[in-house]
C-alpha cells in the first residue's frame, strides 16, 4: 500500500460528500464522483451540488474552511474513471444495494492503481456479501471503513478487513485515519450493524417501545434517557428526529434479514402503528414536517410541541418535573431504583440495552473496550455500556451483579460475560494502571497508544505539583509542566491567575516548558462573569480594577517568560480563554476549536490584552506581506488594503464578537500564530502540544518588546463612522454603537497622535480604562445579567 496522497469518493450523497469534505479538511485532494442524471446538461451536476450543500450547510457544514472545497474535484462515474489511476484510496459510498455496489466494483477495477486501496462505507450489507462481486485482484486491498454521520463531527470509524484483505493494509489504513482524519478507530467484525449501530439501534428501539408500553411522555422519556445517563440531551426521541424517523425501518429491515432469528433484536422488534403513520404522513423528523417534536409557527409564534404517543396529537412541549431526574445526581443506581415512571423507564431501557451489549462479546468485538469506545465516539455517550454497568454499583453490590439479577427478573438470560463478572467491575484501577475484564473473566492492562493520550492518562495515581480551587499543576514528563483548568466552565478567576504566576518559580527549579490544557470538551468560557457581576453589584470598582490589572500582568508574564508556553486547545475559547491563546508562544489546536474575543456581546471589550495582541498580530502580518511583495516573494496572505488595515481587522473581529468556526479559521484570524499547529484527532492534542513545547524549549529566548503606531483621531473618526453606518442599516443596536465607539478609541490609540510610538502597556492602560467605563454602563450590566441567566447574548 502506497502513502495516501489523493483520494476518490464514489457517491456524493450526504455521507459521501461529508467524507470528501473531511478528507479535504486534512489537506488531501479528493475526486468526488457520482452518476450522470438522465438528460443533464452538466454531467457533474450531482457532485457539484453536493459540494455546494456542504459549503452552505448551517450551522456548520462538512468543511472546516471554505478554501478546503477547492481540494474536491467533482466528476462522474462515466467520464472520469481514468482519473482513478491517480488515487491511492477509493471510498465507496454508493446506494445501499448489493447489485449496485457490485456493478461499481467491476466498473472501477480496470482503472485502479495496483496498490490502491478500496473500502466500503456500507452500514447494512455484510462485507462477505460484497466480496462475492469483487474482482479477485481487489480482494487483498478491500476493507470496511464505516464512518458515522456527520463525518466531520462524529469521530468513530469502524474498520475491518475482508476475508482476504492483507492485515498490514488494515493497520496502515487505521493509522492513517487516526492521525490524518482524526478518527477514533475501532476494530469491528463483519456482523450486522457492526458495533455502534448494532447496539445504538437496539437502544433507540427499546427507548421507543418501552415509552409506549409504560405510557411515559416524550419529554419525560428524553429528560431521563439523556444527561442523567450520560447520553446527549437529544435523548431517544430527539435523536429519532435528528437522524430521520424513516431511516429506522430501513436499518431494522436489514438487521432482521441478516441476524439470527433468536437474536434479541429480532424477538423484540416491532414497528409501532404510530411510527408507520408518521412516516406515511411526512412526519419524519427535522427534515420533514416534524417528528416526535415540531416547531409550530402558526399565528407568527414559534411553539415547540411534542407528540402524544397514545393519541398521536401534538401539544406544547412541557419541561419534565420527574423527581427521578434529580435523584440521578446521586448516581445511576439511584435513577434506576427510583419508584416514579422515570426510574421505571430508565431501568427497563437500560436492562435490555446493557444485557444486549454484554451478550455480544466476543461476537461483534473481541473485548469490551471496542464496544465502549464505539458508543462513546459514534453515539456521543459519555460512558460505554460496560462503564454504565459499573456505574450501577452500590456500596453493597457490584453493577454486574445488580444487572444479572435485573435480567433474571425481566425473563432474560444472563450472558456468559456478565456471569464471569460476578462480584467484579468491568474496569478497575491499581495506582496509575487501568485494567479491563476480558472474556475469560480475568483482568488485562489497558494500553495507551503512543502519542494518543489525555491528561487523565498521565495523571492517574499521580500527585499534583501544586493545586488550588480552580487549577492544578502536573508533571507531564521530560521537563514539561502541565497547567489544568478545573474551575466551573474553566473560567478565569483570581485563583487561576495566582497559580499561573507561581509557575515562574517552579520553572526555575525543575521544568523548561509550560502546556496549558485539560481533557474537557471546551477550553474556557473566559472570565468568570458571576465574579465580575458580583463586584459590579457591589460597586467595588477598585477591586475590579485590580482584577483587570492582575489578568493583564499574568498574561504579559506568560508572553515574556523565559520558557515557552503552549496552549492545548479544543472546543470553545471565549474572551479570556482566547486572550491566553494570544499571549502564548504557540497553540496546538484541535481542528474543532472555536476561539473568539466575544466581550462585546456582554457589553465590554477585551481587557486582558486581546485588543493589543490583535493589533500587533495584524500589524506584523501586514509588515511581513509588504516585505515579501517588495522582495518578489510569494506573500503568505493577500496584500492588506486600506490606510489602516491591521486596525480595521482588529476592529472587525472584536467589534462583531466573531468566533472562529474551526482552527483553520482561527489561523486566518491570526488567533493562532505562525508557530501554532492543528491536530485532527482530539485524543492527540495534548501529546502534540507537549512535543511542540519541547521543540520550542531548546535554545528558547523570549520575544523582544516592540512598539506600534496607531492612527489617532482620524482613524477613530473613520471607525466611528462605520459603526454609525451599521446602526443606520439596523445592524447595530444603540448599545452596540456605544461599545463600538469605545473600542474605536482603544484601537486608534486613545488620545495619542498617529506619529506617537505606543508600547504594549499604553494599549493595556486603554483597555483597562475603557473596560471599567463600559462595565459601569447600565446596558452592559443588563447584558451581563442576561448572559448569566440564559447563557445567551442580549441585543440592547
Amino acid at each position: 500500500m502506497a502513502d495516501i496522497k489523493k483520494v476518490a469518493v464514489l457517491g456524493s450523497g450526504v455521507m459521501g460528500s461529508g467524507i470528501a469534505a473531511l478528507i479535504a479538511n486534512a489537506g488531501l485532494p479528493v475526486l468526488l464522483l457520482d452518476i450522470v442524471p438522465e438528460g443533464a446538461k452538466d454531467r457533474n451536476v450531482i457532485a457539484k451540488g453536493a459540494i455546494d450543500k456542504q459549503l452552505k450547510a448551517k450551522p456548520a457544514g462538512g468543511f472546516t474552511h471554505k478554501q478546503n472545497a477547492k481540494l474536491v474535484t467533482p466528476g462522474n462515474l462515466e467520464d472520469d474513471l481514468e482519473k482513478l489511476a491517480e488515487v491511492d484510496w477509493i471510498v465507496e459510498v454508493v446506494l445501499e444495494k448489493l447489485e449496485v455496489k457490485h456493478s461499481v466494483y467491476q466498473k472501477i477495477a480496470p482503472h485502479m492503481k495496483k496498490d490502491a486501496v478500496l473500502s466500503t462505507n456500507t452500514s447494512t450489507i455484510p462485507l462477505a456479501e460484497l466480496e462475492k462481486g469483487l474482482p479477485k485482484e481487489l480482494a487483498p486491498r478491500f476493507l470496511l471503513t464505516h464512518f458515522f454521520n456527520p463525518p466531520r463531527f462524529l469521530p468513530l470509524l469502524e474498520v475491518t478487513g475482508g476475508t482476504e484483505c492483507d492485515p498490514a493494509i488494515v493497520e496502515q489504513m487505521s493509522a492513517f485515519a487516526d492521525k490524518y482524519l482524526g478518527k477514533g478507530v475501532v476494530r469491528c467484525k463483519d456482523t450486522p450493524g457492526f458495533i455502534g449501530n448494532r447496539i445504538g439501534v437496539f437502544w433507540l428501539m427499546q427507548g421507543l417501545l418501552k415509552a409506549i408500553e409504560l405510557g411515559i411522555s416524550v419529554e419525560d422519556a428524553d429528560a431521563v434517557m439523556s444527561r442523567p445517563v450520560g447520553i446527549p440531551k437529544t435523548g431517544v426521541f430527539g435523536l429519532f428526529d435528528l437522524i430521520g424517523i424513516d431511516l429506522m425501518p430501513h436499518i431494522a429491515k436489514s438487521m432482521l434479514a441478516t441476524l439470527p432469528k433468536d437474536d434479541r433484536f429480532c424477538t423484540m422488534y416491532r414497528e409501532p402503528e404510530l411510527v408507520t403513520n408518521m412516516i406515511a404522513d411526512g412526519y419524519t423528523g427535522r427534515k420533514g414536517k416534524g417528528g416526535f417534536y415540531r416547531l409550530n409557527t402558526e399565528g407568527g409564534k414559534k411553539v415547540k410541541e411534542a407528540k402524544d404517543l397514545k393519541t398521536g396529537d401534538y401539544a406544547p412541549a412541557q419541561s419534565s418535573t420527574l423527581k427521578s431526574v434529580n435523584a440521578a445526581r446521586a448516581g445511576l443506581a439511584a435513577l434506576v431504583s427510583y419508584p416514579d415512571i422515570g426510574g421505571q423507564y430508565a431501568k427497563a431501557v437500560l436492562v435490555e440495552t446493557l444485557h444486549y451489549a454484554a451478550s455480544l462479546v466476543p461476537e461483534i468485538s473481541d473485548d469490551i473496550l471496542g464496544i465502549d469506545e464505539a458508543m462513546r465516539l459514534g453515539y456521543n455517550w459519555k460512558y460505554g455500556p460496560f462503564e454504565l454497568i459499573d456505574r450501577l454499583s452500590t456500596k453493597d453490590a457490584a453493577g454486574a451483579d445488580l444487572l444479572a439479577a435485573a435480567c433474571q427478573e425481566a425473563g432474560l438470560d444472563v450472558p456468559p460475560l456478565l456471569a464471569k463478572a460476578a462480584g467484579k467491575t468491568f474496569y478497575k484501577q491499581d495506582g496509575a494502571e487501568r485494567y479491563y475484564l476480558t472474556t475469560d473473566g480475568e483482568y488485562a492492562p489497558m494500553d495507551i497508544k503512543e502519542g494518543c493520550w489525555y491528561l487523565a492518562d498521565k495523571t492517574r495515581g499521580a500527585k499534583p505539583v501544586k493545586k488550588n480551587g480552580s487549577a492544578t499543576l502536573w508533571d507531564l514528563g521530560d521537563g514539561i509542566l502541565g497547567f489544568e483548568l478545573t474551575s466551573k466552565g474553566n473560567t478565569f478567576d483570581p485563583d487561576i491567575m495566582a497559580l499561573l504566576n507561581k509557575t515562574h518559580d517552579l520553572m526555575k527549579e525543575d521544568f523548561r516548558g509550560l502546556v496549558i490544557g485539560h481533557d474537557g470538551q471546551h477550553f474556557s468560557f473566559g472570565a468568570n462573569l458571576a465574579f465580575f457581576m458580583y463586584i459590579s453589584n457591589m460597586a467595588a470598582w477598585k477591586q475590579l480594577s485590580g482584577v483587570i490589572r492582575e489578568g493583564q500582568d499574568t498574561f504579559m508574564g506568560l508572553k515574556y517568560a523565559p520558557f515557552p508556553v503552549v496552549v492545548s486547545l479544543a472546543g470553545m475559547a471565549m474572551g479570556g480563554g482566547c486572550e491566553i491563546c494570544l499571549h502564548a508562544d504557540a497553540v496546538q489546536a484541535h481542528i474543532e476549536s472555536y476561539p473568539g474575543l466575544v466581550e462585546a456581546g456582554v457589553g465590554v471589550i477585551p481587557g486582558w490584552g486581546g485588543c493589543k495582541e490583535m493589533l500587533y498580530r495584524h500589524r506584523d502580518l501586514a509588515d511581513r506581506v509588504k516585505a515579501q511583495v517588495m522582495a518578489g516573494q510569494k506573500p503568505e496572505a493577500l496584500m492588506p488594503q486600506g490606510p489602516m488595515p491591521y486596525v480595521s481587522k482588529a476592529f472587525e473581529y472584536i467589534g462583531t464578537a466573531k468566533v472562529a468556526s474551526s482552527a483553520q479559521e482561527a489561523q486566518e484570524m491570526l488567533i493562532l500564530n505562525h508557530r501554532s499547529r492543528i491536530t485532527m484527532n482530539r485524543a492527540r492534542v495534548l501529546a502534540d502540544a507537549k512535543e511542540l513545547c519541547l521543540s520550542l524549549a531548546d535554545g528558547y529566548t523570549p520575544p523582544e518588546p516592540t512598539t506600534i503606531h496607531l492612527p489617532g483621531g482620524g482613524g477613530r473618526a473613520a471607525l466611528e463612522m462605520a459603526v454609525e453606518n451599521f446602526a443606520s442599516q439596523g445592524k447595530a443596536t444603540p448599545h452596540d454603537v456605544v461599545i463600538g465607539k469605545h473600542l474605536a478609541y482603544v484601537l486608534s490609540g486613545g488620545e495619542a497622535d498617529m506619529l506617537d510610538e505606543l508600547t504594549e502597556q499604553d494599549i493595556l492602560d486603554l483597555e483597562h480604562d475603557v473596560f471599567l467605563e463600559l462595565v459601569k454602563h447600565p446596558a452592559s450590566q443588563a447584558r451581563l445579567e442576561h448572559m448569566l441567566e440564559t447563557n445567551k447574548p442580549l441585543r440592547n
